[in-house]
């Protein structure tokens, strides 16, 4: 089965830059494709210093719903926005008053690929942080890109005045990989540190081996210090994953003891199967029971709702997903959530993303004027979604 490889590099132009990321990509372009996925053949995406996160997120997107694996190689600098204190990867336009609008929020990877069967998830990260961001790693927070997924890297805290970081972590990565080989991720991690020796000390070191059994988190390599300073030691995350393949995001909220097995799985499997319509009515069932047991705008309900947006979406019916995403980010605005807060922008993005997808001119206008009412209260991070709503409004008028 052939993999698909998506190489990004980014980093701000001009003072803001931290750490000379697009140098790396020539020495990966130079790198066979499948050596780089790891599989027979490949396709290969490269992004270089892109300007856009909306740009960003279409290649991610079409990327994760690519078939067989998925491996994501990706070089930059993190930064937290002001306002919410998410990270974000800075992208060229990417200033520390502007990085909520012009940067790339983390938790995309992670929303993008949840849809993606366990173990079939690669990424290989080489990032510099600025001091707040570093910071808050310090703090013990944790660079959350999903369960299920190989998570393997560094991030480097800030360097020193008027020094330009290097990636060298990737650099040595893609030196491993120009032999023409490529080793198991975890091998081909672990050589990479070897080589660099001393260069990692202070630097967190990323080790997760993907699978169900957990959420990535961090993990310490010789020399390495831990987010609170203490060596050879890294903390991770406090809450396991479901001991199921967890291909969609976890139900908020404990599980008792005497649950039934995580139906995750069994999602999975009808969707990878083709059988749409019965994920469907499973998913349809939990929601009903959700919202009996919680309200019908809990997070538990939600949740169900979304993963039947998904569903449609991978089933073709951009239509359906449409609608329920509006109906989401909806009930979470009628649920006292605000405009800005990531879930719900995340819904209203995902309406948007659906509805440009919907190809019966009626359906679109009647979607379209529901969209165009959301995106007055949720205009999201991408400028001008309001306008463009209106636009495509306008040349469906002229359709029959």
């Amino acid at each position: 089965m052939p993999g698909t490889v998506l190489l990004l590099a980014a980093a701000p132009a001009g003072k803001g830059r931290l750490v000379d990321a697009a140098s790396v990509l020539p020495v990966l372009a130079a790198v066979p494709p499948a050596v780089l996925a790891g599989t027979d053949t490949a396709n290969v995406v490269e992004l270089a210093d892109p300007l856009e996160p909306q740009a960003v997120l279409t290649r991610l997107r079409a990327a994760a719903a690519a078939t067989g694996p998925l491996t994501v190689y990706v070089t930059g600098q993190l930064h937290l926005d002001r306002r919410q204190r998410l990270p974000h990867l800075a992208l060229a336009r990417t200033t520390p008053a502007t990085v909520r609008y012009t940067g790339f929020p983390w938790h995309w990877f992670r929303d993008e690929l949840r849809l993606r069967p366990a173990g079939s998830t690669c990424l290989l990260l080489d990032l510099h942080a600025d001091a707040e961001s570093w910071q808050w790693l310090r703090g013990g927070a944790v660079l959350d890109c999903g369960a299920g997924h190989a998570v393997h890297g560094r991030i480097a805290p800030p360097p020193g005045r008027w020094t330009l970081g290097t990636p060298a972590y990737m650099r040595t990565a893609a030196t491993v990989l120009r032999s023409g080989r490529r080793p198991a991720t975890a091998a081909l991690h672990q050589q990479v540190l070897d080589r660099l020796g001393g260069e990692t000390a202070g630097d967190l070191v990323l080790a997760h081996p993907g699978g169900p059994s957990g959420v990535p988190g961090p993990a310490a390599a010789p020399g390495a210090t831990d987010p609170n300073g203490t060596p050879g030691s890294v903390g991770t995350p406090g809450v396991p994953a479901a001991p199921t393949v967890p291909a969609f995001p976890e139900v908020p909220g404990p599980r008792p003891a005497s649950a039934a097995p995580d139906p995750h799985a069994s999602l999975t499997a009808a969707v990878q199967a083709g059988r749409h319509a019965d994920a469907d009515a499973l998913a349809a069932r939990l929601e009903e029971e959700a919202a009996r047991a919680h309200g019908p705008g809990s997070d538990q309900a939600l949740h169900w709702a979304e993963v039947r947006a998904d569903l449609a979406m991978l089933a073709g019916d951009a239509a359906r997903s449409c609608r329920t995403w509006l109906a989401v980010a909806g009930a979470r605005l009628a649920a006292g959530q605000a405009a800005d807060a990531p879930q719900v922008e995340a819904a209203a993005d995902r309406a948007h993303h659906q509805w440009s997808a919907v190809r019966d001119p009626a359906r679109a206008r009647e979607l379209g004027l529901a969209l165009a009412e959301l995106r007055g209260r949720v205009p999201g991070r991408r400028r001008g979604a309001l306008d463009h709503v209106r636009r495509q409004l306008r040349e469906l008028q002229t359709q029959h």
